[in-house]
């Protein structure tokens, strides 16, 4: 191994350890390793260009109105409205807040495009609402945490964008389209272990709805849920691109947010202007540093040595995929999704691709391996906000957790072994060719 490779990767470790940012961990780390083949000014020089280049991207623009679209949806009384539908279709059944939480955290996430938004707007409803009904406080918080997650496989999502950008372009609107099936399965085996915890603890049986409940509930509900269908809809007929539906996507929210629901003043709206800007400029900023890594990375041939050594490890298909999901999941345990994506995706990619995986399949397969890790000590974003909401520990929260990641993890083999649970919907619609 090269020393700039020795000084990348130790001074990346360290920093993180140290708890510095992960965006200037990434800079500084790929600067110092530079250092060590060219002078102070040419490395530095690199390292900006190449960081000015990753954010150069006609794409990277539906980012920062996705994040406005979505915090104009968080504050705008959404979460309420998706937890009362959620109630009326599932919240009857044994365990039934289980579920009501589970689907409100997915629709929610999808809409707001943040599993960390969809954990505090959800959690904070939900989770007292299921202790006063007699469910265990660390599961409640468990079923929060991890279907959270499940939104970011649901379009719109920002980290689908940053893959198409990684992957050298594959289709954003295929993609989008693409997570639909593993988010709705994600979905349903966090229910199934839902309904296990339901039936062994005997959680309590809701109220069935009446007709005159479910048709207000459900008619409450589909103005949020239109932002969904106007963006994917839009997006599949050709109307406009994704970045032109991230645009139309804020227009919706804000006549939604501020006009129909009057949740959100316009007195507010200064706020949470420079609130997505200040989000925009930290994913921004990361896209640009894990750029300036990756390309560094691809210098030093690390992506063909990896490439080889893995090929080199077996003939099968399904162990070198298996090997790979192995290496994801314990990346996202200690790296923020965003910079996962793009440093991992030019190393992994063409081994997905040489075993005969689409770049569509792969991307998905990928997302849904580090959504898994937003929920694990000792950086899962999502677990520290659903240990605050819950006020509870990360070792309580843990052994609750532990079937949920089980069933994630199903989830991902399905996906990883069967593409067409990724490339049947893309396909079907004529958005993408294998």
């Amino acid at each position: 191994m090269d020393l700039s490779v020795i000084v990348l990767i130790s001074i990346f470790v360290v920093l993180l350890f140290l708890n510095v940012p992960i965006a200037i961990a990434i800079g500084v780390a790929s600067f110092s390793a530079l250092l060590v083949t060219v002078d102070f000014v040419p490395a530095a020089m690199t390292v900006a260009q190449r960081m000015a280049g990753g954010i150069n991207s006609f794409a990277l623009l539906a980012i920062p109105f996705f994040i406005l679209s979505g915090m104009l949806m968080g504050q705008g009384g959404i979460a309420h409205r998706l937890i009362e539908f959620a109630k009326v279709i599932v919240g009857f059944l044994p365990g039934g807040l289980a579920f009501v939480n589970i689907i409100s955290c997915t629709l929610f996430g999808a809409i707001s495009g943040s599993a960390v938004a969809a954990t505090s707007a959800i959690g904070g409803f939900m989770i007292p609402t299921m202790n006063k009904e007699g469910y265990d406080k660390s599961f409640n918080a468990a079923v929060t945490v991890s279907s959270s997650t499940t939104g970011l496989l649901i379009p719109p999502s920002n980290i689908l964008i940053v893959y198409s950008l990684a992957s050298g372009g594959v289709s954003i609107a295929a993609l989008f389209v693409a997570g639909y099936l593993p988010g709705i399965l994600v979905a349903l085996s966090l229910m199934f272990v839902c309904a296990i915890y339901a039936k062994i603890n005997g959680y309590p049986v809701g109220r069935i709805p009446t007709a005159s409940e479910f048709f207000k509930k459900t008619f409450d509900a589909i103005p949020s849920l239109m932002l969904i269908v106007l963006v994917i809809g839009g997006i599949i007929g050709g109307i406009f691109t994704a970045t032109e539906a991230s645009v139309v996507a804020v227009l919706y929210s804000l006549i939604l947010s501020v006009f129909v629901y009057r949740e959100v003043k316009v007195r507010s709206l200064p706020k949470i202007l420079v609130k997505s800007v200040e989000t925009t400029a930290i994913v921004m900023l990361l896209i640009g540093t894990s750029t300036a890594m990756s390309w560094m990375l691809s210098y030093e041939n690390i992506p063909q040595n990896i490439t080889e050594t893995l090929m080199g490890l077996s003939d099968n298909p399904l162990v070198i995929l298996l090997t790979i999901n192995l290496i994801l999941l314990a990346v996202g345990v200690f790296m923020d999704m965003t910079p996962a994506v793009l440093i991992f995706t030019p190393i992994f990619l063409p081994i997905a691709v040489a075993l005969g995986m689409s770049p569509l399949h792969f991307g998905i397969m990928m997302v849904l391996n580090l959504c898994i890790g937003l929920c694990t000590p000792p950086v899962g974003s999502v677990l520290f906000v659903g240990c605050g909401i819950a006020k509870t520990s990360i070792a309580k929260l843990i052994k609750p957790l532990m079937p949920m990641y089980l069933a994630m993890i199903v989830a991902l083999l399905l996906v990883t072994y069967v593409p067409e649970i990724s490339e049947f919907l893309p396909i079907y619609f004529e958005l993408y060719q294998k």
